[in-house]
Order: C-alpha cells, then sequence, then structure tokens
C-alpha cells in the first residue's frame, strides 16, 4: 500500500541531528525515537529534544506493531542510566523532558524505582525542566503505580494504543480495562498530575470505535490525547489497513476537544505519542493545578 501524499516527511536538518546523536551516544542513552523509527525523528533532533528511553532497548513483550526488539532475558538495571540521563537534559538545554520506557515484566516493580531515580536526577540538574513519563502498563501492579506518581511528574502519559476489539491482535500481552484503569487511578490520587493518552489508526478500527475510544478516556479523566497514523515498520509486522486523511484527523480532534472536552487532542497523520509534548507547558499556564 502508497503511502500518500501527506505522509511524506521533510528531509531533516542533518547536522543537527548529528549533534544530538553524537551527545546520546556519548551518554550510552537510548531513544524511543530511533528505536521505534518515528518518522517526526527529523523535526524533533533538528529542534533539540528527544524522547529517552530507559530499561532498553530490549522489550519484554513482542507486540506486533512496534519496532522495539523483543528480549525476554533476564537483565539488571543499570544504575547511572538515571544520572546519564539528567546530564542529557542538562546539555541539551530541554525545557520540558519525556522519559519512557521498553516494558520490564520481569522487574518486581515494573521499573518504578528506575522511572524515580530519573526524575530525581533531572531535577538535581535541570530545576526548570518539566518532566512527563510515558508508562507501560505495569502489569496492573498499583503499588508500583504508586511510586512512579508520588515523584510527581508534571505529566503521566499511558498510551491506551488501540481500540478494544484489535488488542488481542496488537496488544496480546496487555489489557483494555486494565489501561484505563491506570489512567483514572492517576488523576484520581494525584489532581494536580496532567494525565495523557495516546492511540494509532490505521489498524482496521472504524471511526466510530474510535470515537468510542475517547469517550472512554474522558469519562477516566484523560486530559490529553494523541492521535496518529499507525506506519507498519517491516514485512514481520502488522500491515497498515487503511491511510486516515487529514480531513478524518481534523474530526477527531473537533469531537476530543469541542464536544468531550478533553484540554487538547493532538490528531494528524505523524502524530505520536510524543509529538509537540512541550506544548503541554502552555497547558500548564492556560490550566494550572
Amino acid at each position: 500500500m502508497l503511502k500518500p501524499e501527506w505522509l511524506r516527511v521533510k528531509a531533516p536538518l542533518q547536522e543537527r541531528i548529528g549533534l544530538v546523536s553524537e551527545l546520546l551516544s556519548d551518554l550510552k542513552l537510548n531513544t524511543v525515537c530511533q528505536e521505534a523509527s518515528c518518522p517526526n525523528i527529523g523535526e524533533c533532533f533538528a529542534g533539540g529534544t528527544a524522547t529517552f528511553l530507559i530499561m532498553g532497548p530490549g522489550c519484554t513483550r513482542a507486540c506486533p506493531y512496534c519496532d522495539i526488539d523483543f528480549d525476554r532475558s533476564i537483565r539488571g538495571l543499570d544504575p547511572s542510566e538515571p544520572k546519564r540521563l539528567g546530564e542529557a537534559v542538562s546539555r541539551l538545554g530541554l525545557k520540558h523532558v519525556v522519559i519512557t520506557s521498553v516494558n520490564r515484566d520481569d522487574l518486581h516493580d515494573g521499573g518504578a524505582s528506575q522511572f524515580v531515580e530519573c526524575i530525581e536526577e533531572v531535577r538535581i540538574s535541570s530545576p526548570a525542566t518539566t518532566i512527563e513519563l510515558l508508562i507501560p502498563d505495569l502489569c496492573g501492579d498499583w503499588n508500583s503505580l504508586k511510586i512512579v506518581m508520588d515523584a510527581n511528574p508534571n505529566v503521566l502519559n499511558h498510551n491506551i494504543e488501540t481500540v478494544p476489539r484489535l488488542y488481542k491482535k496488537t496488544r496480546p500481552q496487555a489489557k483494555y480495562e486494565r489501561s484505563l484503569e491506570l489512567l483514572s487511578r492517576v488523576r484520581t490520587g494525584w489532581s494536580n498530575v496532567y494525565s495523557k493518552s495516546g492511540l494509532m489508526v490505521g489498524l482496521g478500527e472504524t471511526d466510530d470505535e474510535v470515537f468510542t475510544v475517547l469517550s472512554d478516556l474522558k469519562k477516566n479523566k484523560v486530559d490529553i490525547v494523541t492521535i496518529g497514523q499507525y506506519l507498519s515498520p517491516g514485512p514481520k509486522h502488522l500491515p497498515v489497513d487503511r491511510f486516515v486523511t487529514p480531513l478524518q484527523f481534523e474530526k477527531y480532534r473537533q469531537v476530543g476537544e469541542d464536544h468531550l472536552g478533553f484540554l487538547q487532542v493532538i490528531s494528524s497523520p505523524l502524530t505520536r505519542s510524543s509529538y509537540h509534548a512541550g506544548e503541554v507547558q502552555r497547558l500548564m499556564a492556560t490550566y494550572p493545578r
């Protein structure tokens, strides 16, 4: 299936990308931008931003839509990773940082403690930087969620990813209702934190199913939603079922913001969960908590 015109990405500024890549290599850090083959890597690296991928690069789940390597081997956490991440945030001069991780179902707390240490190091090295976490479902361990949330990130993101009918095919080790419960617990227990979620379209869902997911997210107190086009990483991954038009993405945004009342819906073919994440600072100023 040929990509339509609206999915063609402008050539990135290689010089700036090289500078950021060199810094990440120097500090031995991973980014989801690189590991998941994000189509916005040129724009984000050229702007001096990156979404850091901790506890990786291998993931203990093998979701067939994702380009991150599957690795179920038992391996410890790198105790120096949080400090190196904090240094990178400082050296890049980031105003807003996104920290995500692979799934680490092999760890007793799902990696919650590593998220906390990363938050602490960023606040030491760059106190003015706002922090967004994009976390896995932690296998429904709400004690681990409490460990993460008590560190007081500014934004907690957990992606719902797709519609419930497609979970068995796309996220066989995840549960739709569990993800909704995680998001609900975030806003119920830590009302000062902005909650966020995202989903892909083009996997076989209908537009009505997308609107139902948006309604479910709103019922579970989510503030911000991202919606983007699924792009298959390769022949071993799930194929693209359809290319959603920019007009339909705009309809998703209108329904989400104007009808359902989300603080923000970022919806476009190239939107990813961390795309334009720094805009959350504007929301914080407009809707302070």
